[in-house]
């Protein structure tokens, strides 16, 4: 929604915002440096898993990490027996898991659904989540380049910044899907670009067609970039009223149109979200409402940085880590504001950005280097159970923040680039007698520019992400040893059962072996007995059961009942056989199972309760 008029970074008279806006061949080497050092940057914040990549997982959320190798073994099953994808029942069985109501990374999992049974989900999701970095921060320097900086050396920092900011780096152990950022950038511009005269059809078409993928990828960060781009168009609304009343009219059907067509293609995965089987309304009491960004945090050095230490977590709690930018940045982006938001229109909408979304993301109650304040937050006003906002966190909203300074690093690298450079206006003598010694004058405030701009952004270059090594699945479950035992319908029940807190050996069993058999619990949201959304299935009896065993390490006093409730649990579960593989305490485990069901066989490298007789 840019006034063709005015150049859409400066104040420039419109003579000279023609000139900064005239297009200029820009050299492929260029692009072609910027994106591989992209993609060397991604290799080396997954190096670590690359050491092991079969038998590495994240140190910081071993779980998540699990459940998205999960995803692309699911991808991958979808495509081979050509299932419904939004719905599965290899998870969570008998009841399955609605994965519209999940997160579950559709519009990457499907069509890299060849590569993954080609080279295992473990795999995928190493190679995936470096190339999501490496490109997120490519489309980012294509926007800056083509549509706001002059410098491709400042289009490269501020798409650098983009792709690997702390925030994203946080996220990036274990939740790949806030890492595929790559069709924000395009979306964005896309938004921008609805008021161009003619071209509203077009427009609207590619903006509808990019905002139904994003829906596949992430829902989230759809979100956040929708009220993003709200507030950017507000706020050039209210500096340029005159250029967005020539322009509205143009923007609202290019809207439309890209509403409407969004609406026809994801229609349907909408209502299975909020409709389907396994569905639910908000989660219960609301619990991500309390997740409001501490201000400490925006001065503190993340903790996968170089700059950032691990124990900084003890200090100001176990949060996200979505702004976490040090001082320095922040003491750069202040001046930065200051020194720009006069001259250029850009800033300005930045430095909106950067208040809106920093006082946004408090949350309910302001907290200060780890400890609550009495002073309410913006989010103490929201009322728990507003539809789609009862789902965000507050400290999200500080992603949006992270983008905005990474503009802003881009704006300020190319003003630096400008100092001791006459304007490429056309000539008007009368109107720049003596601007070669001004601009010779300034030619020192370049360095110094390039000099803040490096000393700000180099401490917050991330670290290999870091990685643990797991146990390999059971020969006997690699091997296929399991499938006598699992006919057609059947489930397998590993010991112990997934679940939120217990879920990771065995959820890796149902990925590794590419889905081929269903298994009871899991980690997802799925609804509770009112349609609350809650994390993982609601206990059976059996399952607490085992999981108060492994608490205490030690059996209970068994009764009948309980017996004659695993059996119940079985057949609500439809097992066929109970695994056990090495655990630390799969001695008490296997005698926990022995005295409900009966004696094991040692089948392999693990233990077997064929519990089909038992069962019927």
């Amino acid at each position: 929604m840019v006034d063709p008029s005015l150049n859409p970074v400066t104040d420039a008279d419109p003579a000279e915002a023609e000139a900064t806006r005239r297009p200029r061949r820009r050299p492929a080497r260029a692009d072609l440096v910027a994106l591989g050092a992209y993609v060397v940057l991604g290799v080396f914040v997954c190096l670590n898993y690359w050491g092991d990549v079969t038998g590495r997982v994240s140190s910081h959320l071993p779980t998540d990490h699990s459940w998205f190798e999960w995803l692309f073994a699911h991808g991958a099953y979808s495509v081979r027996h050509l299932e419904n994808p939004l719905f599965t029942a290899r998870q969570n069985a008998p009841d399955g898991v609605n994965m519209m109501a999940n997160t579950s990374l559709l519009g990457v999992t499907l069509p890299l659904a060849p590569l993954t049974m080609l080279l295992g989900p473990q795999v995928m999701y190493a190679l995936y989540l470096g190339a999501a970095l490496a490109a997120t921060a490519g489309t980012a320097y294509w926007m800056l380049s083509r549509h706001l900086v002059r410098s491709r050396a400042a289009a490269f920092v501020g798409g650098a910044f983009l792709g690997f900011a702390p925030g994203i780096i946080h996220h990036a152990n274990g939740q790949p899907n806030f890492v595929s950022n790559f069709l924000l950038p395009l979306i964005v511009v896309r938004v921008l670009r609805l008021g161009e005269p003619g071209r509203w059809r077009r427009n609207g078409l590619v903006l509808g067609a990019l905002v139904t993928y994003q829906i596949f990828i992430n829902e989230e960060m759809l979100l956040l970039t929708a009220l993003a781009c709200l507030v950017v168009v507000l706020a050039y609304a209210v500096q340029r009223p005159a250029a967005t009343r020539a322009v509205a009219g143009t923007f609202v059907a290019g809207l439309g149109v890209a509403g409407g067509l969004a609406l026809l293609l994801a229609a349907y995965p909408i209502w299975f979200q909020f409709n389907g089987p396994q569905s639910y309304r908000g989660l219960q009491g609301g619990v991500f409402h309390n997740w409001g960004e501490d201000l400490v945090a925006f001065v503190t050095f993340a903790r996968d940085t170089w700059a950032g230490e691990p124990a900084v977590e003890k200090t100001i709690g176990m949060t996200e880590q979505n702004t976490w930018f040090g001082w320095p940045l922040v003491l750069l982006s202040v001046v930065a504001l200051v020194l720009l938001v006069r001259r250029s229109l850009a800033a300005r909408i930045v430095a909106v950005l950067i208040v809106v979304f920093t006082v946004a993301a408090i949350g309910p109650v302001v907290r200060f280097n780890g400890v609550e304040t009495d002073v309410r937050g913006p989010w103490s006003y929201v009322p728990d159970d507003l539809p789609l906002v009862e789902m965000m966190m507050p400290t999200r909203l500080t992603l949006v923040v992270a983008a905005a300074v990474g503009v802003l690093l881009a704006l300020t690298w190319d003003a630096a680039s400008r100092q001791g450079r006459p304007a490429e206006a056309p000539r008007v003598p009368a109107q720049r007698t003596g601007e070669p010694a001004v601009a010779a004058r300034r030619r020192w405030l370049r360095p110094v520019g390039y000099a803040a701009v490096a000393l700000a952004v180099l401490p917050l270059l991330p670290r290999p992400l870091p990685a643990q090594q797991v146990e390999p699945p059971p020969h006997f479950i690699t091997a296929g040893g399991w499938r006598p035992y699992v006919p057609a319908g059947r489930t397998l029940v590993p010991v112990p059962i997934p679940s939120n807190v217990h879920g990771l050996p065995t959820l890796r069993w149902s990925a590794l072996t590419g889905q081929e058999f269903p298994v009871p619990g899991g980690y997802f949201i799925g609804p509770n007995e009112l349609g609350e959304g809650v994390f993982g299935a609601p206990n059976r009896p059996t399952s607490s059961l085992i999981y108060s065993t492994m608490d205490t390490d030690r059996v209970p006093a068994l009764t009948d009942e309980n017996r004659r409730q695993a059996v119940e649990d079985l057949r609500f579960w439809r097992a066929s056989v109970v695994v056990l593989g090495a655990h630390p305490r799969e001695a008490v485990l296997r005698e926990l199972v022995t005295a409900l069901i009966g004696p094991p066989q040692r089948v392999d490298d693990v233990w077997v309760w064929d519990v089909r007789p038992l069962v019927g």
